[in-house]
């Protein structure tokens, strides 16, 4: 195997063919995954991003063969469900994705796989359950509910059943439910002054995200207290539903394309009326900047808000370049421990929520840029914990390094898998885990 001249070249990305026949034929399907799974074989530069390759090459070097041809294609469902679909291979490591010519995009060749299993319906009911964000969070925040349903993530007979009902790992600190959700108790929109500036738009539309609305609204309410200090003029997204990056991950196109019918045509209009829109999970701002455009290259909607999505630090700090960014800061926040997601890194951006965080006096950040291994629901199954814990096992390490005051990532999933690696090993110290939105909002001082 040789490297073309050119392959150096930025890395680019082909539209996805989910609507075609072929693209679920698992014949085809499979010979394309081994087509991808031997130039992985000649070239092992991705063996330390996750369990994904590892489990490749102990399949080929235990093969009769020791190459990719002697692994049985009913083994390439173990590598196929060890990908969380990260995107990292594709984007820091890998020298053969397009436009080289051998196009090799590995994360989408596992979609693909998935999209095969999913129509087979090769799927647990708890993957379908925990993909269903916005019917658990609806279900889970009913008053008197939301008080039961904690109680019992946290109860460990609750949680053993809990594991063999449905093999949700019973050591897996979960996220709780909030009793005030954050779209029906935040202000729904605040007028100021429009301020345009070169680089950003002067109004903001905040997409709540699953997450912050069920939740952790507190991220949402932070946020809103910042673009107010700020005199920036926001909405709240009038209606919006799941971004579908749960149900990407499992394979379960045709749910991503319903919930884009939902999503789109309001985010549309937003961004064709001039707003930036800031939503302010990774994996949500990834799934409306790249993976739903690569569904529909040609709708002008999904376009439109492609170029209109903002991570909110990727909007701050430009709207800092533009000198209309407050910088009156009160208060400093100490030692920092940050770690960078994988969905934030893959959006091209740089290191936004750093660059700010530095910006604030008497404040040290101590970068990690490394997966953290839980990625979505994929840690919180009994079948991947473990292998969750092993991937982030370095990150824990280099978190607690320096006794820092906070622990703080843009994913507030990773941000508590961290924390909960971190007490396992007894490296969490005096640290409190804090989302970096909510450490701007306590440097200002709102």
């Amino acid at each position: 195997m040789t490297v073309r001249e050119g392959s150096l070249e930025a890395p680019t990305r082909h539209p996805l063919d989910w609507k075609s026949a072929d693209f679920y034929d698992e014949e085809k399907a499979l010979k394309e995954v081994g087509r991808i799974f031997d130039i992985c074989h000649g070239c092992r530069r991705c063996i330390n991003l996750c369990t994904a390759f590892p489990t490749l090459f102990d399949l080929v070097d235990s093969s009769s063969t020791m190459e990719a041809d002697g692994v049985a294609k009913q083994d390439y469902w173990k590598v196929v469900d060890q990908c969380y679909l990260c995107d990292m291979c594709y984007l820091t490591k890998c020298p053969y994705v397009p436009p080289h010519p051998w196009n090799v995009d590995f994360p989408h060749v596992m979609l693909r796989a998935k999209a095969v299993k999913f129509r087979k319906g090769g799927l647990k009911l708890r993957d379908k359950l925990l993909s269903s964000t916005d019917a658990l969070g609806k279900l889970a925040t009913i008053p008197v509910v939301v008080q039961t349903v904690n109680a019992l993530n946290k109860n460990g007979a609750a949680r053993i059943a809990m594991e063999k009902m449905l093999g949700v790992h019973k050591d897996r600190e979960l996220p709780e439910y909030a009793s005030r959700k954050f779209r029906p108790n935040a202000a729904a929109s605040k007028p100021f002054p429009v301020k345009d500036g070169k680089n950003t738009p002067g109004k903001v539309a905040v997409f709540s995200t699953c997450y912050v609305n069920y939740n952790e609204p507190g991220m949402g309410h932070d946020l809103l207290a910042i673009l107010e200090h700020n005199e920036i003029p926001y909405v709240i997204v009038e209606k919006e539903a799941c971004c579908g990056m749960p149900k990407l991950e499992l394979g379960d196109l045709e749910a991503v394309a319903k919930l884009k019918d939902v999503n789109i045509p309001v985010l549309g209009k937003l961004a064709k009326e001039g707003y930036a829109i800031l939503a302010a999970v990774p994996s949500c701002a990834l799934m409306f900047k790249q993976e739903i455009p690569l569904m529909f290259p040609d709708d002008p909607d999904v376009k439109a808000v492609e170029d209109a999505m903002f991570d909110p630090f990727e909007y701050l700090v430009l709207r800092k370049k533009d000198g209309l960014l407050r910088t009156d800061f009160k208060d400093k926040l100490g030692k920092v421990s940050y770690h960078i997601p994988c969905h934030s890194r893959v959006q091209k951006m740089g290191q936004k929520t750093r660059e700010m965080l530095e910006a604030i006096p008497g404040t040290e950040v101590n970068l990690v840029e490394r997966c953290s291994g839980h990625d979505g629901t994929w840690g919180v199954k009994s079948e991947y914990f473990a292998n969750s814990m092993k991937i982030g096992r370095p990150v824990f390490g280099q978190m607690g390094s320096g006794d820092p005051d906070y622990v703080s990532s843009d994913c507030p999933i990773a941000g508590r898998h961290i924390m909960q690696g971190m007490r396992s090993s007894e490296g969490a110290g005096k640290a409190v885990k804090a989302h970096p939105i909510t450490l701007l909002r306590k440097a200002y001082g709102i």
